[in-house]
C-alpha cells in the first residue's frame, strides 16, 4: 500500500491469501489497529463500492522506521488520505493495480506453501509505480525538451526461462484515441527498446479494434514492440494468458495470432535476483535506478527501428525474433552507484 496507494479487498486477497474471508478478518484487524484506512464510495443508484484500502497512519510511521525515514505529520497524512478517497484518478489507480495483482496473485506466497513451491521465484518480478517511472525514465536533450515517460506501471514477469519487461498503459476509454496515440511519442523519443515491450492493455475487444487502426494511421514503425489486449477476454490466467496481439505497422485490424506474455519479445536488461525488501516489494528482478550502466541505456542512441518480419503470425511462434539482450551479460549492481559524470540530477516528482 505503501507504494501502490491503494488496493480493494479482492486485490489484497488475492496476492496474499487463500480466500477473501481470512483478507477481510485480517484487515479488520489492521483497520482496528490504524495500520490501514479504509473507505468506500456511495453510488448514487445504492450500494457501494468494494472496500479500498490505504496505508494508515500507524502503518506510514512502522514503513518509516523500516526505511529508517522520518514519519509525516499526522495532520498532513490525514489530509493526504482524504484526497486519495476523492481522488479522480482513484478508478483508473484501481485499474492498473488490478492488472498487476492479477500477475501477482501467480506467486502468493500462501498458495506457494500450500503446494511447497515457497522457494519459487517467477511470475512478476518487477513491479514499479507511475511515480517511481516517472523518476527513473528520463531522457535529457540538450537544447531540446527532456522525454519523461509516464507509463501507467513497469513491469517484469518470468516464466519458463523467459523474461519480459515491460511498460503498461492502462485505457478505460475515456480518452479519445487521439490522446492514447500521443503517449506514443515520448516512447519513441525514449530508448523504449532498452527496457521492455510497451502493453495497451484496453477495456474492450471493440476499442482494442479501433485502437490498432488508430496506430496503424497515425505511426510508422515506432522502432520498439507493441502489443495490445482487451480486458474482457475472460481467459483464467489474466494478462498473463495468451490474450496478446503483436501489432505490426503492415498488419490490420485484426489479430492472427494471441501470444502468452511470456511469449513476447524480451527486451531489456537482464537482472539477478536479489530479496525483495520493503521499499520495493515484489522487486526482485528490479534493477538499481542509480546504476550507471542503467543510466547509459536511457543516454545511448536509439536502437535501429524493430524488423516487422522479426514478428512471426504463421504459426511458427517467437522462436526467430532478435533478443535485445544477451542473457549471459548480466547486470550486477555496482559497489558505488552514482550519476554519469555530467548527467543532470533527477528532478522530484510530486502526486497526490
Amino acid at each position: 500500500m505503501a507504494e501502490h496507494k491503494v488496493l480493494t479487498t479482492n486485490q489484497i486477497a488475492e496476492i496474499e491469501f487463500l480466500s477473501v474471508r481470512r483478507a477481510q478478518d485480517r484487515l479488520r484487524q489492521l483497520r482496528e489497529l490504524g495500520v490501514v484506512f479504509a473507505s468506500r464510495e456511495s453510488y448514487q443508484r445504492g450500494g457501494t463500492s468494494q472496500t479500498r484500502y490505504a496505508l494508515g497512519y500507524l502503518g506510514a510511521r512502522l514503513i518509516a522506521a523500516q526505511r529508517a525515514e522520518r514519519p509525516p505529520a499526522p495532520k498532513a497524512y490525514t489530509e493526504s488520505l482524504e484526497r486519495l478517497a476523492l481522488w479522480p484518478k482513484l478508478t483508473h489507480q484501481l485499474g492498473v493495480n488490478d492488472f498487476f495483482c492479477a500477475l501477482a496473485s501467480h506467486r502468493n506466497p500462501a498458495r506457494l506453501r500450500e503446494e511447497s513451491r515457497e522457494n519459487e521465484v517467477s511470475g512478476l518480478t518487477q513491479w514499479w509505480p507511475e511515480l517511481r517511472c516517472t523518476r527513473f525514465f528520463v531522457k535529457y536533450h540538450s537544447g531540446g525538451r527532456d522525454t519523461a515517460l509516464r507509463p501507467d506501471g513497469y513491469g517484469c514477469w518470468e516464466e519458463h526461462g523467459r523474461v519480459v519487461r515491460f511498460f503498461l498503459e492502462h485505457d478505460t476509454g475515456t480518452e479519445s484515441l487521439t490522446a492514447v496515440i500521443r503517449k506514443i511519442d515520448d516512447y519513441r523519443d525514449f530508448p523504449t527498446d532498452a527496457f521492455g515491450v510497451l502493453l495497451f492493455s484496453v477495456h474492450s475487444a471493440r476499442r482494442e479494434i479501433a485502437l490498432r487502426e488508430a496506430l496503424r494511421r497515425a505511426l510508422g514503425d515506432p522502432g520498439f514492440v507493441i502489443a495490445t489486449a482487451a480486458r474482457d477476454h475472460g481467459h483464467q490466467d489474466g494478462p498473463a494468458g495468451p490474450i496478446w496481439g503483436l501489432w505490426k505497422p503492415q498488419g490490420g485490424d485484426s489479430v492472427p495470432r494471441r501470444y502468452r506474455l511470456a511469449e513476447l519479445p524480451q527486451r531489456g536488461p537482464y537482472v539477478e535476483h536479489r530479496a525483495s525488501n520493503t521499499a520495493q516489494p515484489l522487486n526482485e528482478a528490479a534493477f538499481d535506478p542509480n546504476d550507471r550502466d542503467m543510466l547509459r541505456r536511457i543516454d545511448a542512441p536509439q536502437p535501429e527501428p524493430a524488423t516487422p518480419a522479426a514478428y512471426q503470425d504463421d504459426g511458427t511462434g517467437l522462436d526467430r525474433v532478435v533478443l535485445y539482450d544477451d542473457p549471459d551479460d548480466v547486470y550486477r549492481t555496482p559497489t558505488t552507484p552514482g550519476l554519469l559524470d555530467g548527467q543532470r540530477p533527477r528532478r522530484p516528482r510530486f502526486t497526490v
